[in-house]
């Protein structure tokens, strides 16, 4: 097993980062008793995991990164064997909602009581009550974002079934934005700005669960602009790719989108070329092959060459070819 103490930034109050990682083969036999420990050690008795037992020989070998906002968690999990149920239903999980967003791999889940059984593959996502009895198992090496949070809001959207559906709706979208933002920014958080972060994550959740989002609500506006950020950087050689054809995709109106970006003080038309630029000086960086000023203004969605130029020395005070010359005495690649 890792040293997870020392990876873990520890601190008080409702929110912070931690860390398990139980995936070293000496754990293989006693994983879910290591995994136990480390959870209620860095997470404490606000979260604690329900009782647990292995199925077959036991082999329980995962990795965790999560943040806690006070009853909430997201995590990032990854599974090389994981095989096992809970022993009843009276834990302190009862009154928990579990969101699973699968990004490889399959997880299943099967409640003996009438023997359903729930395949999850890459993809999809489940959003289930945290109540009966129930095995689940997991494909090697699968990847998933797990969501633990209270059931109060939640279990009348869902109530004793499980939800479940495609990964990429703009709804898990929106979801996967703002856990991603949580991530980044949880430690440096007050106790009223997690109190605030939980709450809003709960809003998308019930977005997933109803299929719906609220585009006049403040509070969802940073995973509006974080979801949209990350199509972006997904497709900027996409040349339609524009502020009308995000908002397209993520199912709001333009007005919406730019409202979300407001706060950041960048618009979405600015953060394209932004990203696009940092691409291109990337490129000009490279001692070997290095393309031509014409091929980057058309790699990178520019009309011209000249406009890339502009666009170039406006961004970084000089135009790319006096870039390229003052690389010839700066070593390194620059940083984005």
């Amino acid at each position: 097993m890792s040293n997870t103490g020392s990876t873990a930034r520890r601190a008080d109050g409702p929110g912070r980062n931690f860390f398990v990682d139980v995936t070293a083969p000496s754990t293989a036999w006693d994983g879910f008793d290591v995994f136990r420990r480390e959870w209620e050690g860095q997470v404490g008795e606000t979260l604690p995991l329900p009782p647990l037992e292995p199925l077959g020989s036991g082999d329980f070998r995962v990795t965790v990164r999560a943040s806690k906002m006070h009853d909430a968690v997201i995590a990032d999990f990854y599974g090389e064997s994981l095989a096992g149920g809970t022993r009843g239903a009276g834990h302190h999980l009862d009154d928990r909602v579990l969101v699973h967003v699968m990004r490889r791999g399959e997880w299943r889940f099967v409640r003996p009581r009438d023997r359903g059984e729930v395949a999850v593959p890459a993809g999809q996502f489940i959003a289930r009550h945290n109540g009966p009895p129930v095995r689940f198992e997991i494909e090697p090496r699968t990847t998933a974002k797990v969501l633990i949070l209270p059931a109060a809001q939640l279990r009348p959207l869902i109530g004793d079934r499980p939800v479940a559906g495609p990964a990429d709706s703009t709804e898990v979208r929106l979801l996967m934005g703002y856990a991603k933002l949580v991530d980044e920014t949880l430690n440096d958080l007050t106790h009223a700005g997690v109190y605030a972060a939980r709450n809003s994550l709960l809003e998308l959740v019930k977005g997933v669960l109803t299929q719906g989002f609220d585009d006049h609500e403040p509070r969802l506006a940073p995973a509006l602009a974080q979801a949209a950020k990350d199509l972006v950087d997904s497709r900027l050689t996409d040349p339609d790719l524009s502020p009308s054809a995000l908002a397209r995709e993520l199912n709001v109106s333009v007005r919406t989108l730019h409202r979300a970006f407001a706060a950041a003080e960048e618009s979405v038309s600015a953060y394209i070329r932004r990203r696009r630029l940092e691409h291109a000086r990337l490129e000009l960086a490279s001692p070997f092959g290095r393309p031509s000023i014409s091929e980057l203004a058309a790699r990178w969605r520019f009309a011209d060459s000249s406009h890339f130029i502009r666009a170039f020395k406006k961004q970084y005070g000089q135009t790319p070819s006096q870039f390229v010359r003052s690389r010839s005495m700066v070593p390194g690649p620059p940083t984005m």
